[in-house]
Formats: C-alpha cells, sequence, structure tokens
C-alpha cells in the first residue's frame, strides 16, 4: 500500500474545485437577461405588452437584490461616467418634455437596461461573459429556426403577433411571414428581419472567438455558426451586410496592430485603415444608387431619409435641449405628436440613432452621446491592440476575447446609421457592459473581479510559467520567461 512521504516535495493530489450551485445559478440568470435583451420585440410578439413590463421591471429588481447580496469588487471610481451623464440628462429631460408621460416610461427602461449591463459585467468575469453571451445567442438562433419552422410547417401561412392567424393591412404587420421555404426575408423571434440580421452577425462573431479560445464541443460551435451564417444571409439586411464589412475591416486592422512590434510601426496601419475607412464611406455615398440597388434596398434607405426629414425638421423647433427622452417612440401617447408614418404604420424610432437623440435630447444629447461612444471605441481598441502588461513582462500573448468590444463597436456603429436600435435593448446593454467590464478589469483575468469564481471551465487556458502571482492567461502558447535586467536584452 502506497503512503505518502514525511518530507514529501509536492502536495498531496486533492479533488478539483468546483463550481458553487449558487455561482451556477447566478451565471444562469445573467444568461436570462443577455436573452431578454437580445431576443429584444420577440416578448412582447409573445406576451404583449404589459405582460413584457412586468417581467422587465420585476427582472431589474432581482438584479438589483443579487448585486447587494454578492457584492462583487467595483472600484466606483472607474464606472462609465459619460453613461451616467448621459442618462443623467436623459433624466433632466422630465423638467422640459413635451411628452412627460412617454419619457418616464422610457427612462424606466432606459434605468433598467443600464442597470442590468452593470450587473452582468460586474458579477462575471471575461471568460465568463463570453460564454454567457454565447449561450444566450444560442437561443435566440435556435428559437428563430424553430419558429419559422413552426410557422412553415404547422401553421402555413403569415401569423401576426399573439400567435394570432389572419390577414394584415401591409407585411409589415406580420411576426412571421412564412418565407422559410419560399426564398424571402426571415423575420425571427423578433418579427423584424432588420433586428435578426445584427442578432445573427453578432453571434457569428461570439462563436468565431469562443472557437479560437479553444472552447470544447468544436464541432457544436460550428454548427451554431452555420445556423447563425444562414439566418444571417436570410434575413437580408443591407445594414447588417455593410456591418459585416466593417466588423471584417477592423478585424484585419487589429491582427495587422498585433503583428507590430514597436508602436511606431503602427502609424501605417492606422493610415491604411483610415484610407479605406473614409474612402469606403465615400465610394458607399456617392455609389449609393448602385449599392443599394445590388442588394434590392430603394435609393432612398427604404423610406428612411424621408423619415429623417421630418424628424430634423421637428429637431430644429428645439436644437438644444430637443422635446424630451423617448427610446423607443411611444406613438400611443397623445402628447406625443412626432407623427411619422411607413406603409401606413406609426414607426417607433428615427432609424438613425444620432438623429433620433438630437430630437429626444437637443445637440447635448448628442454631444453625450458621441462621448459615450468615443470613449467606448476608445477604450475598447486598445483593449483588443495592446499586448496585455501589467508589470515589466512585456510578452504575454494576445486573449481572443478582447476583440469582442471592438467589433461590437463596430457592428453597432453602422447599425446606428440606418436604425435606432443601439439607444436600447441589446445595443444599449452591450455598450455599457463592455465599458464598464474594460474600466473595472482592464485585463482578462488579471485583478479582483476576474478572480471572483472559484474556477473557470471549457476555455482553453495555459499556465503562467514565470509563476507569478497573477491568474493564467487564455490562448496560444505558453511564453517564455523574460529575461533579467543587465543579461544584454
Amino acid at each position: 500500500m502506497a503512503v505518502y512521504s514525511k518530507h514529501p516535495a509536492s502536495a498531496p493530489p486533492s479533488p478539483p474545485i468546483r463550481e458553487k450551485t449558487g455561482h451556477l445559478m447566478l451565471r444562469g440568470w445573467c444568461i436570462l437577461v443577455l436573452f431578454m435583451a437580445l431576443s429584444g420585440t420577440a416578448w412582447i410578439n409573445a406576451i404583449g405588452e404589459l405582460a413584457t413590463a412586468v417581467i422587465t421591471i420585476a427582472g431589474g429588481i432581482l438584479s438589483v437584490i443579487l448585486w447587494t447580496v454578492v457584492r462583487p469588487p467595483v472600484q466606483y471610481r472607474r464606472l462609465p461616467w459619460f453613461v451616467v451623464a448621459y442618462v443623467a440628462w436623459a433624466t433632466l429631460s422630465l423638467l422640459w418634455s413635451a411628452w412627460p408621460q412617454t419619457t418616464a416610461i422610457t427612462l424606466l427602461l432606459l434605468y433598467i437596461t443600464t442597470v442590468q449591463a452593470l450587473f452582468v459585467g460586474s458579477v462575471l468575469t471575461w471568460r465568463e461573459l463570453v460564454r454567457a453571451i454565447a449561450s444566450a445567442l444560442k437561443w435566440v438562433m435556435a428559437l428563430s429556426i424553430l419558429f419559422e419552422l413552426w410557422v412553415s410547417i404547422f401553421i402555413g401561412q403569415p401569423i401576426l403577433p399573439g400567435f394570432v392567424v389572419g390577414k394584415a393591412d401591409d407585411p409589415i404587420e406580420y411576426w412571421s411571414r412564412d418565407n422559410l421555404f419560399d426564398g424571402g426575408r426571415l423575420q425571427g423571434i423578433m418579427g423584424n428581419a432588420n433586428l435578426l440580421g445584427p442578432v445573427a452577425l453578432l453571434a457569428i462573431v461570439v462563436f468565431a472567438i469562443r472557437l479560437a479560445s479553444g472552447a470544447p464541443r468544436r464541432v457544436l460551435l460550428w454548427g451554431w455558426m452555420l445556423l447563425s451564417a444562414f439566418l444571417f444571409v436570410r434575413a437580408s439586411s443591407a445594414t447588417a451586410y455593410l456591418a459585416a464589412a466593417a466588423v471584417a475591416v477592423v478585424l484585419i486592422t487589429v491582427l495587422l496592430m498585433r503583428r507590430a512590434e514597436r508602436p511606431g510601426a503602427r502609424t501605417k496601419f492606422y493610415v491604411a485603415y483610415a484610407v479605406i475607412g473614409v474612402g469606403g464611406a465615400l465610394t458607399l455615398w456617392l455609389l449609393r444608387d448602385a449599392v443599394f440597388t445590388a442588394l434590392g434596398r430603394s435609393t432612398d434607405l427604404t423610406g428612411r431619409e424621408r423619415i429623417w426629414e421630418e424628424v430634423l425638421a421637428h429637431s430644429a423647433e428645439r436644437p438644444w435641449t430637443g422635446w424630451g427622452f423617448a427610446t423607443p417612440w411611444m406613438t400611443s401617447d397623445p402628447a406625443f405628436d412626432v407623427n411619422v408614418t411607413d406603409h401606413g404604420q406609426a414607426v417607433m424610432q428615427a432609424h438613425n440613432m444620432w438623429i433620433d437623440v438630437s430630437m429626444q435630447l437637443g445637440i447635448i444629447g448628442v454631444v453625450l452621446l458621441a462621448l459615450v461612444y468615443f470613449a467606448f471605441v476608445w477604450r475598447s481598441w486598445f483593449f483588443a491592440v495592446d499586448r496585455p502588461r501589467w508589470d515589466l513582462r512585456a510578452d504575454r500573448p494576445y486573449s481572443p476575447v478582447t476583440l469582442l468590444p471592438t467589433l461590437v463597436g463596430a457592428i453597432l456603429l453602422v447599425q446606428g446609421l440606418a436604425e435606432s436600435g443601439p439607444l436600447l435593448l441589446w445595443g444599449w446593454m452591450f455598450v455599457v457592459m463592455f465599458a464598464g467590464k474594460i474600466k473595472q478589469s482592464p485585463h482578462v483575468g488579471v485583478g479582483p473581479a476576474e478572480q471572483t469564481a472559484a474556477i473557470e471551465r471549457g476555455d482553453r487556458v495555459e499556465p503562467d510559467p514565470t509563476g507569478d502571482d497573477a491568474p493564467p492567461v487564455l490562448g496560444g502558447p505558453a511564453p517564455s520567461r523574460p529575461r533579467q535586467a543587465g543579461s544584454g536584452a
């Protein structure tokens, strides 16, 4: 019978650390919160506005309770203060709002979304956050294709919100148009192809990052990516196609930046990036007729130019402070007098987040939103291109996880040119969540906010051969020890 030596060279073997049930339940709740944001209008289409409002408010209250119970480490001096300033200005608009009821109700949605974003970012580590987003996206993609299959196989005709089978005055009213087998545009559980397209693109990005991180069950991940690509193509959203092009440009530029050995070597990449960005924007504008015709869209962006003109005319009457916060528009409010219609239906957004904010919060609101996105893009960019470093060691490997915030920024900025989606639901949530997370945890796996979980499984984690106290770094071969000072390095 083997016995341990009285003078062992190492600690005796012990069972692996296992996650506590409470932490597993917390992560499951975060997945549900992310799913609610990503699925968007699916809840309203399925159970109605009142039930959705009750669930949303109850979810926000529960997250606040969990936040106070878990009490994750939060550096309050490193909160995303531009986000706080934007929310504060939106709140102040109650004082002069032309539609106070709409402002009060939509402010509640803004508060809940902001709190949920900060909550999820604070209780999950970076790797857990990406895994949770991937899980939520799997639910959205799976339910979208199953919903379209159910409508096409068992219903056999378009369906209205509330699972009502009937004839609509305009196809825009349908929850699903029964297009799965006839080659038409798919709308998924959101009931809108322009909402499904960007979410499917986000799913492709997240699943690709999971694959690059060495996640297990890779065959299934490839399957999820193919399903997301199928829904992305079938959504046929021109905005999503342009966002995909922007994601490709940003990704290539980041990978080239990472190959630069000296800070000065990045200059040529920045110049090329600026030329491609400016040149692409000018080309798109000058050749917009041909581009949108090729994408099957009208040259006026499917009526968006007319909507922009009407909203801008309304904004000009109160240029500095706007008419009052209203995201989304509540056209059922008699005081809300922005009467813009499309296909005979009252629209609930300006189809451009900058124009939308100019009407609601004026020039001051636009400046604050620009600062929110500038700070987010700035931090997420260097989070992706700079090598992780918190001491003298400068050869730590990059993490695929750091690509996600900057690629999400590319999607939202492009989407914001033709949609107001980045101002609410998953668009606003992801901006706040990543902005706060980068400030709280600027390095993946390092710092108090990254050491709260008992264990993180599912990704390839390489040990740090230097024996540092810092947690292991994700991805890539184990780096070599740095040379000692004075050794001729």
